[in-house]
């Protein structure tokens, strides 16, 4: 059996709903669970907002350290950091699933994904790279830039139950506890790092290139889309790659429907005007969201974030509280 989950708080519910809906049209057989990094009880939530699908909170699976985690990371790093937790978890408490399929929530799914399910059965371990051609520019992002935020895309990660990959997500999980940080000056993008050495580190990693998988903002460059609208009742629309390849799943990472001109707040490639031929994707994108109630969930902080005058004070005081030969040690290395 295959369990297939996203983590968000409750403001990206929309994002989550939208991706479950889209994994119970094309994998039905799938099981779908929202693992909530937040608390419904303490956030308000009425109960006519709640999502169909089954939700997991943070606090029932016994992350050690949780609350040191929520002092330490802001909603991203959180949401990140928890992660291969959840993994763990859905692997202890589900004895009849044999794989574990992890998706962001700003993700579409638009076909049955068997090629992944085939690729599961015969290694621990799926990712997909971030692209796979190089750039022609230094618009963003540019290789620098996956230097700099990892090679594989964490957006995306598929598991089957093995020791090889129950290994890995211990040492995962392990890291992240303290160092699921944005800090590029010390060589951290949350968890996407961390997976660079689990092809080094294990065997049976596939690597997952086929330009379907995972279509985002960083690889349009290598990625062009022709849409081939529905010739019979019941039947789904489809979108081809370069001509050829089948769009398995989208990732609408850093699009606000907020500002449907942009494809994303993280790049400065293209336009809607430079690549016409992706504007009906995020046309969907933006109707599916705005329909799942979008701008009601969004309005909603999640419970275990300080606000950020708060975590300022508890950076300055753990600071303060270092042994004063660690301080001068650090300010003479400046």
């Amino acid at each position: 059996m295959t369990l297939a989950f996203t983590l968000c708080s409750v403001n990206y519910l929309a994002q989550a709903r939208t991706l479950g809906d889209s994994l119970a049209e094309t994998n039905p057989d799938w099981q779908f669970v929202i693992g909530l990094v937040d608390k419904l009880a303490t956030a308000g939530l009425p109960e006519a907002l709640y999502p169909r699908y089954r939700m997991v909170e943070v606090d029932q699976i016994g992350i050690p350290d949780f609350a040191g985690m929520c002092d330490r990371y802001d909603i991203t790093e959180l949401n990140t950091a928890v992660k291969p937790f959840f993994i763990d978890y859905f692997f202890n408490t589900h004895p009849a699933v044999d794989k574990v399929i992890y998706f962001d929530p700003d993700i579409i799914v638009f076909e049955p994904l068997n090629r992944l399910s085939d690729h599961l059965n015969q290694h621990s371990m799926v990712l997909t790279p971030h692209a796979c051609t190089p750039v022609g520019d230094w618009e963003r992002p540019n290789d620098l830039h996956h230097l700099n935020t990892g090679i594989f895309n964490l957006g995306f990660i598929g598991l089957r139950r093995t020791p090889e990959a129950r290994q890995f997500v211990t040492w995962w999980a392990q890291r992240l506890v303290n160092e699921c940080r944005i800090d590029l000056c010390a060589g951290l993008f949350v968890d996407q790092h961390w997976v660079n050495f689990a092809p080094i580190y294990h065997s049976n990693v596939w690597i997952e290139k086929h330009p379907g998988y995972n279509v985002a903002y960083w690889n349009l460059h290598e990625r062009f889309f022709t849409h081939e609208p529905a010739n019979e009742p019941g039947k789904a629309d489809r979108w081809l790659i370069n001509k050829k390849e089948t769009l398995f799943f989208f990732h609408y990472s850093g699009y606000n429907p907020g500002k449907p001109t942009d494809i994303s707040k993280y790049q400065t490639r293209y336009s809607f005007a430079d690549r016409p031929d992706v504007l009906a994707l995020f046309d969907l994108y933006r109707h599916r969201l705005l329909a799942n109630q979008n701008e009601i969930y969004s309005q909603y902080p999640c419970v275990y974030i300080k606000p950020p005058s708060v975590q300022r004070y508890k950076r300055v005081r753990k600071w303060l509280k270092a042994p004063f030969n660690q301080l001068i040690a650090v300010l003479e290395s400046r």
